[in-house]
């Protein structure tokens, strides 16, 4: 072989050397220090694009999600409290006002599972307007589970099922 191409062949090898420790770093710093969670664009620039009857029922829904469900607060034997009752949160204790409650990673959610099964926007837990109280999996890896069930769709949540994300036990109590 020319010393040209063995020249060639050295640099080119020491490329590939480079990107494989590049890449290494990459994935270990993503490891210690998470991911980084940017926020989309406003939810308006989301249903300009929809068609008329699409943007309603979105509207619809954010109007659902934001408005605290009375009917909730006032029939006898509602969920009061939601409990971890497993995992590293375990006693932790998050009173029921008719809102939203995001479960995951991110440092935005309700409540911050730490737990290495759980994704960064993992579950929430809304009520509907009959004063249920239902869990949505968010399209985590790992799963939602409610009664050792997997969830693939919205599910209202009995009083005292477990529902379990990752190594965290989490149940709807009076």
């Amino acid at each position: 072989m020319s010393e040209l191409t063995l020249t060639v062949m050295r640099l080119g090898f020491l490329a590939v050397l480079w990107l494989f420790v590049i890449v290494a770093v990459q994935v270990i710093r993503s490891d210690l220090f998470g991911t980084r969670v940017t926020q989309r664009a406003g939810r308006r620039g989301e249903t300009a694009a929809r068609p008329p009857q699409q943007r309603q029922q979105a509207a619809a829904q954010d109007r659902r999600a934001q408005q605290p469900a009375a009917s909730a607060r006032q029939r006898r034997g509602a969920p009061t409290k939601l409990v971890v009752a497993e995992g590293s949160l375990a006693g932790t204790t998050v009173a029921l006002q008719g809102q939203t409650i995001t479960l995951g990673r991110a440092h935005d959610s309700t409540i911050v599972l730490d737990d290495d099964y759980a994704s960064s926007r993992h579950a929430r837990i809304y009520p509907d307007r009959d004063g249920q109280w239902i869990v949505e999996d968010l399209g985590s890896t790992n799963g939602t589970y409610l009664d050792r069930n997997r969830l693939t769709t919205p599910t209202p949540v009995p009083l005292g099922a477990p529902i379990r994300i990752g190594k965290t036990v989490i149940e709807l109590r009076k």
